[in-house]
């Protein structure tokens, strides 16, 4: 195989347009023309890998994806070149964090995959097979010896992984200690169930900093450095493959390999037995289990039960001879695209919709799906009549395959479909999206609601969004203090669809406990732009909690409060300039009892120093973990790099984001999770 490095620009020059277009290199025969196209391919897949694997986000689509790989591994076949970096030759993700590293015995390979089930057929031929789930989260070695488990390990990049012990031994259903004394050694998937992904991200307040789907949470939890987080997350472990389990007779049988660690009291995942005349049914049977199931899966694994015939096969440079993963050849369904509807939130957030002719897919007939954002958007070149092809994905949730006309003719409203305000495209690292800029926009009326019962403000339990809008929709709550004279309304509520005498009863038990609260998470909750609770908290330390004197300060008084600058400054008079406003929150102050918040006994290492904190977080659950414990030593987290701040928190100090290029150019440290830890003096989080 020959191995090309391309050249220069200015060598080589940049390819046409018509040579980088899918549709138009296939047409040709000239093989400088497919490798301008593998090119093309690696700009788009490269960026894709780094972002899935790496980061633990998604930027297109698996579907979009695994088109793209397949295109170019069909080129590096049809050319025998590969390029410097593709995704073909390489095996899971770089290891990033800063957990220990250890090399794996055997190399852990990719396995080959296909879609076609006479494939599955044809690869199996008269040897019997074992048919199971294939997991979507992280796959681990465990290794046990004395019955004990003495290690775990991520695959890493197939030949380096990291060591996660501790974090192994919080999850949910891993042995700490089995009845085989012999050294185990085995692998698994570590998951997190769609019931589990859920509640986590409903108690994220903030949507945009929300789980996309449970493989990156999963990514997350099992790579903490604090397991205290991984227990919080709910980690399971499906076992399944059997490496090691010396003087174990398995009477040659994968089957038996996975019943008895069944017995040792592993999880197992689910498989079926079966031959070449049983696999279509077994692949059915698995496709109608998709949509219940509680654990995330992307396709099957197929596996021969002969082991020795099996190992026999030995293996390619990337994948084993003795298994091959089925990804489910998505139903598509081509249709036409009516129109785009603009689906306002209460965030501003403007989505767009895809509204296309009813087809049937997967069982069901749906009409719909959520372009995300405008990027995606303009990216499919979308407009009213193109014929489009859609499908489920994960056999799910409907999105859109592929625009076969683009004729691009949708344009982006300047204007809020609800309230008729201007919008705004904004855009986040390489997202672009529609927002609405009206305050007052009719879409947004719920979020200050929301914010006020939120778990940083007065935190009611038992008035979610979706009861609050039940709520206001039925003139219940016009403002803050009708939340406190919900029993008015009692009758009515019982009667409401999902409530009844039971749950009444624990909602305005959650009220009355609301009503003692804190001056800091009151102002919080009245949602002034820019008032975080750790600016609020920094008020009332500066105001001595004297709210008549901060809502009546003057400018001047209010930018000499640490983190406090003229456009929060302006913010805070313009709220308070309001009559109706102050109504309003007269109106909460009489329903409420202040409570005086307890000074922090943490030394003040932090008094005078902002910081900002952008990225991931590893080491902390959240980013409010970590701000809590900057404003617990008496520092400031602020959005936003100014001549005022003192840090940027960003786990990758090097990356030419926005606010690492601001850094630099202001001359601000740049640091770490682990250079703050070490600022603390302590690693209580680094265990």
């Amino acid at each position: 195989m020959l191995y090309w490095q391309e050249g220069t620009e200015e060598e080589r020059g940049e390819p046409e347009e018509s040579i980088m277009d899918a549709g138009v290199w296939k047409m040709t025969k000239n093989k400088d023309d497919r490798i301008w196209r593998m090119k093309a391919l690696l700009a788009e897949l490269l960026p894709a890998a780094r972002a899935y694997y790496q980061e633990s986000r998604e930027i297109i689509s698996n579907l979009e994806y695994d088109r793209l790989y397949d295109e170019l591994l069909e080129l590096e076949k049809e050319t025998g070149v590969i390029l410097a970096g593709s995704p073909t030759q390489r095996v899971g993700y770089e290891v990033l964090s800063e957990l220990p590293k250890e090399a794996h015995e055997s190399s852990m390979l990719s396995l080959d995959k296909t879609k076609e089930v006479t494939s599955l057929q044809d690869w199996l031929g008269d040897q019997p097979g074992v048919l199971s789930w294939k997991l979507d989260g992280l796959t681990i070695v465990l290794t046990y010896e004395g019955g004990e488990l003495v290690k775990a390990v991520t695959r890493g990049n197939g030949e380096i992984g990291e060591v996660i012990t501790n974090n192994a031994r919080v999850f949910v259903n891993v042995p700490l200690r089995i009845a085989y004394e012999g050294q185990l050694i085995l692998r698994g998937e570590a998951v997190i169930k769609y019931s589990d992904f859920e509640r986590i991200n409903e108690e994220i307040e903030d949507v945009d900093m929300r789980y996309k789907n449970p493989r990156n949470l999963c990514s997350g939890s099992v790579r903490q450095l604090n397991n205290e987080i991984t227990a919080r997350r709910n980690v399971n472990f499906e076992a399944f493959m059997l490496v090691r389990a010396e003087g174990v007779d398995f009477h040659n049988s994968r089957k038996e390999q996975w019943e008895w660690l069944r017995r040792q009291g592993f999880d197992v995942v689910d498989y079926r037995e079966v031959t070449r005349e049983t696999l279509p049914s077994a692949v059915e049977a698995f496709s109608r289990e998709v949509s219940s199931s509680d654990l995330p899966s992307d396709g099957l694994v197929l596996l021969m039960d002969d082991i020795a015939y099996g190992e026999s096969l030995g293996r390619t440079a990337k994948f084993p001879r003795n298994s091959i993963a089925f990804k489910w050849a998505d139903e598509i369904r081509e249709t036409r695209l009516t129109e785009i509807e603009w689906s306002a939130s209460r965030t501003g957030l403007i989505n767009p919709v895809a509204i296309f002719e009813p087809v049937e897919l997967e069982g069901t007939t749906v009409s719909r799906a959520s372009v995300h954002n405008i990027s995606i958007m303009e990216g499919l070149e979308l407009g009213e009549g193109d014929t489009i092809t859609v499908y489920k994905a994960n056999m799910i949730i409907p999105q859109i395959a592929e625009n076969l006309t683009r004729s691009g003719t949708i344009r982006i409203p300047e204007i809020c479909p609800v309230c008729g305000g201007q919008t705004e495209i904004r855009q986040v690292n390489d997202v672009r999206s529609l927002y609405c800029t009206n305050p007052g926009c009719q879409a947004k009326k719920i979020k200050s609601f929301t914010l006020l019962v939120s778990r940083d403000a007065l935190n009611i339990d038992g008035l979610s969004e979706a009861t609050l809008e039940k709520f206001i929709a039925a003139g219940f709550i016009h403002e803050y203090a009708d939340i406190f004279h919900l029993d008015c309304h009692q009758e009515a509520i019982v009667e409401m669809e999902g409530f009844g005498q039971r749950s009444f009863d624990n909602l305005m038990a959650a009220i009355r406990t609301a009503s003692q609260t804190t001056l800091p998470r009151m102002i919080y909750g009245l949602g002034i732009a820019g008032i975080g609770l750790a600016n609020a908290k920094m008020l009332c330390r500066t105001f001595h909690s004297d709210f008549s004197a901060m809502r009546s300060a003057e400018k001047e008084e209010l930018t000499e409060v640490d983190g406090i600058g003229e456009v929060l400054a302006d913010a805070w008079i313009g709220y308070f300039a309001s009559e109706e406003n102050n109504r309003q929150v007269d109106g909460l102050l009489a329903e409420l009892t202040i409570e005086q918040e307890p000074e922090s006994q943490e030394e003040a290492i932090f008094a005078g120093k902002v910081f900002v904190i952008t990225g991931s977080v590893e080491h902390f659950a959240n980013r409010k973990e970590l701000q809590a414990e900057i404003e617990k030593r008496g520092g400031k987290a602020t959005g936003s790099v100014t001549t005022k701040t003192s840090y940027l928190i960003n786990n990758d100090t090097t990356s030419n984001s926005s606010k690492n290029k601001k850094a630099k150019e202001l001359g601000i440290p740049i640091i770490s999770e682990l250079d703050f830890l070490d600022m603390l003096g302590g690693n209580e989080h680094a265990d």
